[in-house]
């Protein structure tokens, strides 16, 4: 009876874990992105229950064991890097160093949230100096005007389809743009964040909707504003940073082919999975907030703050700018597949 059952739930472990594996953009597919390392758990889970309940081996469950272990390492590749047991992609600033700083908040407030007095407090008690929200309509965009005399740059985009963006800095934005790349009411904004030593950092704050039923059934809109987004970065020549909800976790194909086209990098690479959504439950939460930066920076901090009544915990990053702390080329490059890869997903969006 247990063998049955063993068996059954490895056969549905195993589907769970190489659905993902394909290009396919379906969104119960690219949902599965998500809970790898829940699948991590369960696929381990399962075997440690069968070595201990299961007596009489057959080959039929030797074999399915040995595939889950097989989709244990898979599912285990693409989250380790974002563990302690891996190697960090960027650099920690050195103690002592006296570079420029810019500290940034990422705070998808939840339209429905009404506390806006809890965001407030965090950014009076952490001081960014560029604060971002994501799902702002009129009602939040009134609250925040409370903060205008520390953040006097800013740009206002309230919608009210959980898609509104604002954008509030001590310092000067230039250059700036709101575009909607993909979808007509979903906007990005783009702009140039002039530091107090005169350099001009590029910026590109992103929240492309999700793959769901009730969004869009495939995640081609998604991954081709990431691929637009990430096809405008120009590290070579300016300071960059991207940040914002993806609707994407960090580990991702999608994610990963934006860095490669980018050539940005992942501070938490090594450091952890700053987990920001959902606030609300500890068993299911992934990292949805990003932000990616150029080599120019290196890494002072990166927090994941208190829960203010959003479902997702905003994200504070410190980056310094540090240039020769990060090598040029250590970030993730794309190949001839990546790319041919990218042109479809654009193509098909865009059709």
């Amino acid at each position: 009876m247990f063998e049955t059952i063993y068996l059954s739930l490895a056969v549905l472990l195993m589907v769970l874990t190489l659905a993902p594996l394909s290009w396919s953009q379906v969104w119960w597919i690219r949902g599965l992105d998500f809970p790898r390392l829940q699948l991590s758990v369960l696929l381990a889970a399962l075997l440690v229950v069968g070595l201990v309940v299961i007596r009489d081996w057959t080959s039929v469950t030797a074999i399915a064991s040995g595939l889950l272990i097989g989709c244990l390492v898979c599912q285990l590749w693409w989250v380790v890097p974002y563990t302690f047991f891996f190697p960090k992609e960027v650099e920690a600033v050195r103690a002592g160093s006296h570079y420029e700083r810019l500290r940034i908040m990422t705070a998808n407030v939840l339209t429905p949230n009404h506390n806006s007095d809890g965001l407030i407090k965090l950014v009076h008690d952490f001081t960014p100096d560029v604060l971002v929200t994501l799902e702002s309509d009129d009602w939040w965009q009134e609250k925040l005007d409370a903060i205008e005399s520390y953040y006097p740059h800013t740009v206002k985009v309230p919608l009210d389809n959980l898609y509104g963006m604002h954008v509030y800095s001590r310092y000067v934005l230039s250059d700036v743009s709101v575009e909607y790349l993909v979808e007509d009411d979903k906007p990005s904004v783009h702009c140039f964040i002039e530091l107090p030593c005169g350099q001009r950092v590029e910026a590109h704050f992103v929240h492309p909707a999700p793959p769901s039923p009730s969004e869009n059934e495939e995640s081609e809109e998604r991954d081709a504003e990431l691929v637009l987004v990430a096809r405008r970065v120009e590290p070579e020549k300016y300071p960059t940073i991207v940040t914002g909800d993806l609707n994407d976790v960090a580990w991702s194909r999608t994610t990963l082919l934006f860095r490669k086209i980018s050539s940005l990098l992942d501070p938490r690479i090594g450091r952890g999975m700053f987990n920001t959504f959902h606030a609300e439950y500890w068993f299911a939460r992934w990292p949805l907030d990003h932000i990616f930066h150029s080599h120019h920076f290196a890494l002072v901090s990166m927090t994941r703050l208190p829960g203010f009544g959003s479902d997702h915990f905003p994200l504070l990053t410190e980056l310094a700018l540090a240039p020769g702390e990060n090598g040029v080329d250590d970030g993730p490059s794309p190949d001839e597949e990546d790319k041919e890869a990218a042109d479809e997903i654009v193509n098909k969006a865009m059709a």
